[in-house]
């Protein structure tokens, strides 16, 4: 275990150890030209990190904080060939608001070729300054194809897509960073090689999801091998990612392997606040008061109108509905009325329904923990033939998929 000398406040455990907690603000960071006051990035999650939710997020920063947002906030993950064909739900994914700087969106590719498109067009249109590559995502339908978490095996290929990327944004002076996992399953880890070939080819940053594909979101991230590529990669920046449920994880996890920042994913559901208690946390700033249950409520009730701004009443409400659970996770709320608005259709009916919580309820402890996903490990569905040879170029037939959203 790495152990960073900036004082402690008090002991953290993660898997069994007792790590270090920062007593010192943590360093700003630098993401090629883009200067982050707070080392904190938001992950892309599909079909939750659009403009609502990162608006959300980005006003709760500023509202605890007084001060504009101080991390990055990465928009759903993009697919280059659904971009570069311009279908209509990929563009609309590509939406950011009018005050969001750094513009910040992921890329899923597989294809040289396809990814020098899409990133020209990304610099010609002035789509982002900012463009994150996801090698990470583990799901069965993208690695059986040869992408995502599987790609990284195929260093050559690998090489020649993070080099197609950074070329093609070079003239516009957008930084390219990349994520990726531990690797396909406890025998085949390609962390190690995927962050010195990302940093050879022009990647200003890495980031490392602390588990294999073979986990997927089970069991518990592996910190320690966030300390191995650290120590591997050197020039750029390094970045954590994985069980991030509070503020003193992410504080833990910068002391226990010398991170550079940390990257939160299921951790946000339902509390779009905590990136406030991040950059507190790692600022050195007082801690916010977490909300009672009328304060969730009005957030909550701000979330639906951006939904509704975005997709439409209809469909935004829709979309909210996923949201419920989390906001309302540990609050003593009545199943039926929980029932009623986890199936709520309209905004009128949603004031009518918030209006019914007892505004009072402090923040309760059982809403602590993790949040989101985390189901179980298991074999990781590749191309038949796939490990054969790392150093094969061929580009995965069927795994450059036309729509985005993982």
């Amino acid at each position: 275990m790495r152990s960073v000398a900036l004082g402690t406040r008090g002991p953290h455990r993660h898997n069994g150890q007792v790590t270090a907690i920062l007593d010192a603000p943590a360093p700003a960071l630098r993401i090629g030209p883009l200067a982050l006051r707070s080392p904190v990035v938001l992950a892309p999650m599909a079909g939750i990190t659009n403009v609502a939710f990162r608006t959300l997020c980005r006003e709760q920063e500023t509202r605890y904080s007084g001060t504009d947002a101080a991390g990055l906030y990465v928009c759903e993950m993009v697919t280059a060939r659904a971009l570069v064909e311009r279908h209509p739900d990929t563009l609309h994914m590509t939406t950011f608001a009018p005050s969001e700087q750094p513009r910040s969106l992921q890329l899923y590719t597989v294809d040289p070729a396809t990814t020098a498109d899409a990133v020209r067009m990304i610099a010609e249109e002035d789509l982002a300054d900012h463009i994150d590559m996801n090698f990470g995502c583990p799901v069965p339908k993208v690695t059986r194809k040869g992408g995502g978490a599987a790609l990284p095996y195929k260093r050559q290929l690998f090489a020649q897509i993070v080099r197609a990327a950074v070329r093609a944004a070079e003239p516009a002076g957008i930084p390219v960073t990349v994520k990726f996992r531990i690797g396909i399953d406890e025998e085949h880890h390609t962390h190690l090689d995927a962050g010195r070939i990302a940093a050879a080819e022009g990647a200003v940053a890495v980031a490392l999801h602390a588990r294999t594909a073979a986990q997927r979101y089970s069991g518990t991230a592996r910190w320690d091998e966030i300390s191995r590529l650290k120590d591997h990669v050197s020039g750029i920046p390094v970045l954590g990612n994985g069980d991030i449920f509070d503020a003193q994880d992410a504080v833990a996890m910068m002391a226990q392997t010398g991170c550079d920042g940390v990257v939160v994913g299921r951790g946000c559901l339902g509390r779009p606040w905590l990136f406030a208690e991040l950059a507190a946390a790692l600022t050195g700033s007082p801690a916010p008061t977490p909300p009672t249950l009328g304060e969730v409520a009005t957030v909550l009730r701000r979330h639906a109108h951006l939904l509704a701004a975005h997709h439409g009443p209809d469909r935004g409400l829709r979309d909210l509905r996923k949201h419920m659970a989390w906001y309302l996770r540990g609050f003593p709320v009545g199943s039926e009325l929980r029932q009623q608005l986890a199936l709520v259709s309209h905004l009128n009916e949603l004031d009518r329904l918030l209006d019914q919580l007892d505004q009072d309820v402090p923040f309760p402890a059982d809403a602590e923990g993790p949040r989101g996903r985390q189901g179980s490990p298991g074999k990781v569905a590749l191309p038949a033939g796939w490990l054969d040879d790392p150093d094969d170029i061929t580009v995965p037939q069927g795994a450059e998929i036309n729509n985005s959203g993982g």
